[in-house]
C-alpha cells in the first residue's frame, strides 16, 4: 500500500526517482503495464447489429407471409422477397455499423492530457501514456490522470466525491500513513478522476488503468447504454405514429382489395399490403440521424471544435447569443509587455511574442534595466509559467518571464537563488497572487495582481532605489497611468514586495510599479464576429479586464453596445439585468461567478446561450448554458467536464464554425426526413388511390420492397452528408422549439406525394390492359419520381441545377439506383420481379412525367423565395 511507505521505498519499488523517467523507460513500461485507461465494456458485435435489423413486428409479418407463399407454391415471390429483406438488413447494418465507428472515433479525440517530467523536461502528453514511476504535475482545476503519491505540494485540496462520496474538498499533506488507513483518509495520495480544487503539487504515479481505485470500481460496473439524442427520441416517436398510420392504411388496402379487385389472390394482396407497410415505415431514420450527427461532429473536430455530446449538435444550430472570454479566444493569447511604469517614468519595451530579444527605452533612448530590476524579479518569482522548452502556463505570466529575460534575468537561475517556500495562489476575489521566497536565511514576499488590489495592500513605494511612504498623490498617479495603459488596450498588472519573518502575508507591501502588456486580436475572430452579425447571433464579450481596456479591444471587433462592470452587475437584480442585457455588449471587470447571472438573464429572455470558460469557477455557468464551451489549451479539466464542446485551439472563430456545422447538420437531417416521408407517402397513396379507383394493383409486393431498397437506401444516406448551403450563416437562428418538419415541410410533402401518386396512376391507366407492361412503367416512374425528388431536396432555397455537382456521393447513389432498376427489367431477373421490357420511346415519357416532382419543388422554391424577399 503506497500510502504507508516512505518515498524512498516507493522509488525503489517502482525503479524510478524524483527526476522522472526517460522516454525509452516510459515506452518499455507502457508495453508492460498497458495504457492508462479504463477498459470499455463489451461492445455490440457486428453480428448482433445485423440480426437487430430483423427485430421489427412488420418484418416478422413479412417473413411469415414469405413462408406462407412458399407453402402455396409462390416460390419465386418468396425467394425474391427474402433476398430483398436480406439486402435491406445489410444496408441497415452498414448504416448502424458506420455510425458506431464514427462515434468510436469521436471518443479517441477526447483524450485528456497530463503534465509530466520526461527526459528531465516538463512536457504534456496524453494521459493514457502515463506509466507507474512517472513524475506528474497537477494544479487547480486539473483532473488527476492516475493514482499517485505526493512528493511536493502547496495548499493542495482535491474533490474526491466520485470515489468517497464526501462532498467537502480534502486537504492533502506530505506524510506517511498507517497501512489500514481507509481511502478517504489517504491524505498523501491523489486518485484518478478526482479534481484539484486548490493549490498545486508534484507526485509520483503508482497505479494506472484498471489498477487504479477508479479502475477497481469500473470492473464492477457494466458499460453504460449509448446515449440517445432528443432528436432520435422525437424521430422514434414520429416513426411509431407513422407506423401505426401505415399499418391501418395497409389493412384498409387489404380489405378494400378483397372487395374491389377481381381475380386477385389473397396471398398476393396480403403480401402487397405488408410490403407497403414495410416500405412506408421509416425504420432507418434513427440510424441515418446518428450517421449525420457523428460525421458532422467529426467535421467539427477538424475545424477545432470537439463536441462531447451528440444532443448538443441540435442546440448549436439555434444559438442566438455567444458569451465569449477575451484572452486567447478573441485574441492571440501571445501576451507581450510593451510598457512599464516605474520610478515615475513610462518605459517602452521592444520585441514581439515570446522572443526574449528586446530593449528598454525612455523618451526614445535605450536605458539599462538595472533601475527596474526589482520589479522584473518580482514578476519572475511570483510566477508559475515556463517558456522552455515550450510556453506553458498563464500567457500573462509567460510575458513577465520574457520581459525579465530581455534584461538578462533568467528564471531558472533566480529560482535557485530565491527558493519558493510558500504561496497564496491567485483567486478571482482577491485578484492577486503572492509567494514567500527564501534567500539564504532571509525571507521575502513577492506579489502581483490587479492595480487596485495591490494598491490596497501597499503602504510604501519603491522609487529610484529608495523606499518611502506611499501618498494619495502617488495612488492617484498610479491609477491615472493604469487608465492610460488601458485606453491603449494594454492589460496592466501591478507588483509589490516586502521582507518577511518567514511567514506569508499580503499587508504592508512596497509598491514597485506596473507592467502593461498587449494581446493582439485574432484576424479570423474579427471575420467570425462579422459572420455572427449576418447570422443574427449576438456576441457578448466577458472579461476581467478594466472597462477602458475592454472598450478598446471591443471596438476592434465592432462591439459598440453598452459596457457594464462587475461592481454594477453585483448591485442590479436578475430582473433588472434581464431588461438591460439586450443592450449590453461587454461585461468588464467581472468575476467568473457573474457569468451564471448573465446566462440566466439571457435564457429568461428566450435566448439559446453559448458560454465559454476555462477556470474552475467558470464550470457552473458553462453547465447552465445551452452550449457550454471549454478551452482545450488553457481550460481546466473541471471546465472541460462541465462543457458539451471543447475548443482545441481556444479560438472564437471555431465556435462560429461549430454553429455553422450545427446548422448544416440540422438542415441535412430535415432534408432526408422530408425526402423519406414524402416518397413513402407517395407509394402509399399510389396503391391506395389505385384500389379506390378500381384499378388492378399498380405495384406488387416484390416491386414495393425493391423500390424501398433503391430509394430509401443510398440516396437517403448520401443526402444526409450533403454540403451545406453557402448562405447558411446569412439567416437568423432557427427557433429552439422548431420541429424537424414545419408546416411548410408538411405542405410540400403532401403536394409531392400527390403529384407522384396521380401521375403514376395516369401512366398505369394509359398502358392497361397489359398489366405486366403497365405495372413496369408505373414501377419505373415511381423510382424516377423519387430520384428526381432527392435532387431537388438538396436545398430549400437554391435551384437544383446550381448545386447539382456539389455532392458526388448523391449523384453516384442515383446512378447506382438507375442501373439496378434497369437490371431487373432487361435481364433474366425480370421474371422474378414480374417486369416487362420497356421500349426507349416510353422511357422518354417516364422520365418526362417523373420529373414533375422536381418541377413542382423548384417552382415552390422560386415562389417561396420571392414571398420571403417581399
Amino acid at each position: 500500500m503506497f500510502h504507508s511507505k516512505k518515498l524512498e521505498e516507493i522509488y525503489g519499488e517502482l525503479n524510478c526517482s524524483e527526476k522522472g523517467l526517460s522516454s525509452s523507460e516510459a515506452r518499455e513500461r507502457l508495453e508492460k503495464y498497458g495504457r492508462n485507461e479504463i477498459q470499455e465494456g463489451k461492445k455490440i458485435s457486428p453480428l448482433k447489429i445485423f440480426f437487430s435489423q430483423f427485430n421489427s413486428f412488420i418484418v416478422y409479418i413479412l417473413i411469415a407471409a414469405t413462408v406462407i407463399a412458399l407453402f402455396l407454391g409462390e416460390t419465386v415471390d418468396a425467394v425474391v422477397i427474402f433476398i430483398i429483406l436480406i439486402l435491406n438488413a445489410v444496408l441497415g447494418f452498414m448504416q448502424e455499423y458506420r455510425a458506431e465507428k464514427a462515434i468510436d472515433a469521436l471518443k479517441k479525440l477526447a483524450a485528456p492530457k497530463a503534465k509530466v517530467l520526461r527526459d528531465g523536461k516538463h512536457i504534456q502528453i496524453n494521459a493514457d501514456e502515463l506509466v507507474p514511476g512517472d513524475i506528474i504535475f497537477i494544479e487547480t482545476g486539473d483532473k488527476i490522470p492516475a493514482d499517485a503519491r505526493l512528493i511536493e505540494l502547496s495548499n493542495l485540496e482535491t474533490q474526491e466525491a466520485s470515489l468517497t462520496g464526501e462532498s467537502v474538498p480534502v486537504a492533502k499533506e506530505i506524510c506517511i500513513l498507517q497501512e489500514k488507513a481507509i481511502l478517504a483518509d489517504r491524505r498523501n495520495m491523489v486518485f484518478t478522476g478526482t479534481i484539484v480544487t486548490k493549490g498545486h503539487a508534484k507526485a509520483v504515479v503508482v497505479s494506472t488503468g484498471m489498477r487504479t481505485e477508479i479502475g477497481k470500481i469500473a470492473k464492477m460496473i457494466q458499460a453504460a447504454e449509448p446515449e440517445t439524442t432528443p432528436l432520435q427520441k422525437k424521430l422514434n416517436v414520429f416513426a411509431k405514429w407513422i407506423g401505426i398510420f401505415t399499418i391501418i392504411i395497409a389493412a384498409i388496402i387489404f380489405v378494400l382489395g378483397l372487395f374491389i379487385i377481381k381475380d386477385m389472390k389473397i396471398i398476393d394482396l396480403f403480401l402487397t399490403a405488408v410490403s407497403l407497410a414495410v416500405a412506408a415505415i421509416p425504420e432507418g431514420l434513427p440510424a441515418v440521424v446518428t450517421i449525420a450527427l457523428a460525421i458532422g461532429i467529426q467535421k467539427m473536430a477538424k475545424r477545432n471544435a470537439l463536441v462531447r455530446k451528440l444532443p448538443s449538435v441540435e442546440t448549436l444550430g439555434s444559438t442566438t447569443v455567444i458569451c465569449t472570454d477575451k484572452t486567447g479566444t478573441l485574441t492571440k493569447n501571445e501576451m507581450t509587455v510593451k510598457k512599464i511604469f516605474a520610478n515615475g517614468k513610462i518605459i517602452d519595451v521592444s520585441g514581439e511574442g515570446y522572443l526574449t530579444k528586446g530593449k528598454f527605452s525612455f523618451s526614445g533612448k535605450e536605458i539599462p534595466a538595472k533601475s527596474i530590476e526589482l520589479l522584473l524579479k518580482t514578476g519572475l518569482l511570483c510566477n508559475d509559467a515556463r517558456i522552455y522548452p515550450s510556453v506553458s502556463g498563464d500567457p500573462t505570466e509567460a510575458a513577465l518571464i520574457v520581459s525579465s529575460e530581455k534584461a538578462g534575468i533568467l528564471k531558472k537561475n533566480l529560482e535557485k537563488e530565491y527558493r519558493r517556500v510558500d504561496e497564496i495562489p491567485f483567486d478571482s476575489e482577491r485578484k492577486m497572487m503572492s509567494t514567500l521566497n527564501a534567500k539564504g536565511k532571509e525571507f521575502f514576499v513577492f506579489s502581483k495582481g490587479a492595480v487596485e488590489s495591490i494598491l490596497k495592500c501597499s503602504t510604501r513605494i519603491y522609487e529610484n532605489g529608495k523606499t518611502r511612504k506611499i501618498t494619495a498623490s502617488d495612488r492617484k498617479k498610479i491609477l491615472e497611468m493604469n487608465n492610460k495603459f488601458a485606453e491603449s488596450a494594454l492589460r496592466v498588472l501591478a507588483f509589490a514586495c516586502k521582507e518577511s519573518n518567514g511567514k506569508i502575508s499580503e499587508d504592508n507591501l512596497i509598491f514597485l510599479g506596473l507592467q502593461g502588456m498587449i494581446d493582439p486580436p485574432r484576424e479570423d475572430a474579427i471575420t467570425a464576429m462579422e459572420k455572427c452579425r449576418k447570422a443574427g447571433i449576438k456576441v457578448i464579450m466577458i472579461t476581467g479586464d478594466h472597462e477602458i481596456t475592454a472598450k478598446a479591444i471591443g471596438k476592434e471587433f465592432g462591439l459598440t453596445g453598452k459596457i457594464i462592470n462587475g461592481v454594477s452587475l453585483e448591485k442590479i437584480s436578475e430582473n433588472e439585468l434581464r431588461k438591460t442585457v439586450e443592450d449590453i455588449s461587454i461585461f468588464a471587470r467581472v468575476n467568473p461567478e457573474h457569468k451564471i447571472k448573465i446566462v440566466k438573464a439571457l435564457q429568461a429572455n428566450g435566448h439559446v446561450v453559448a458560454m465559454t470558460g476555462d477556470g474552475v469557477n467558470d464550470a457552473p455557468a458553462i453547465k447552465k448554458a445551452d452550449i457550454g464551451i471549454a478551452m482545450g489549451i488553457t481550460g481546466t479539466d473541471v471546465a472541460k467536464e462541465a462543457s458539451v464542446m471543447v475548443l482545441t485551439d481556444d479560438n472564437f472563430a471555431s465556435i462560429v464554425n461549430a454553429v455553422e456545422e450545427g446548422r448544416g447538420i440540422f438542415d441535412n437531417i430535415k432534408k432526408f426526413v422530408e425526402y423519406m416521408l414524402s416518397t413513402n407517402l407517395g407509394e402509399l397513396l399510389t396503391i391506395f388511390l389505385g384500389i379506390i379507383l378500381g384499378m388492378p394493383l399498380p405495384l406488387i409486393a416484390i416491386q414495393i420492397l425493391w423500390l424501398n431498397l433503391l430509394t430509401d437506401g443510398l440516396p437517403a444516406v448520401a443526402l444526409s452528408i450533403d454540403p451545406y448551403d453557402k448562405n447558411i450563416m446569412d439567416r437568423k437562428p432557427r427557433k429552439k422549439k422548431e420541429g424537424i418538419l414545419t408546416a411548410t415541410s408538411f405542405r410540400r410533402m403532401i403536394a409531392v406525394s400527390f403529384v407522384m401518386a396521380v401521375s403514376t396512376l395516369i401512366l398505369f391507366k394509359h398502358y392497361l390492359p397489359d398489366e405486366a407492361h403497365a405495372r413496369t412503367v408505373a414501377f419505373s416512374a415511381l423510382v424516377f419520381f423519387q430520384l428526381f425528388h432527392v435532387l431537388s431536396c438538396k436545398s430549400e432555397k437554391i435551384p437544383f441545377f446550381k448545386n447539382l455537382f456539389s455532392n458526388w456521393y448523391l449523384l453516384g447513389a442515383v446512378a447506382v439506383s438507375v442501373a439496378m432498376q434497369l437490371l431487373i427489367i432487361y435481364t433474366p431477373l425480370s421474371f422474378a420481379f414480374k417486369t416487362a421490357a420497356i421500349p426507349a420511346s416510353e422511357w422518354v415519357v417516364i422520365v418526362a412525367v417523373s420529373s414533375l416532382s422536381l418541377v413542382y419543388r423548384e417552382i415552390d422554391k422560386a415562389v417561396t423565395n420571392r414571398v420571403e424577399k417581399k
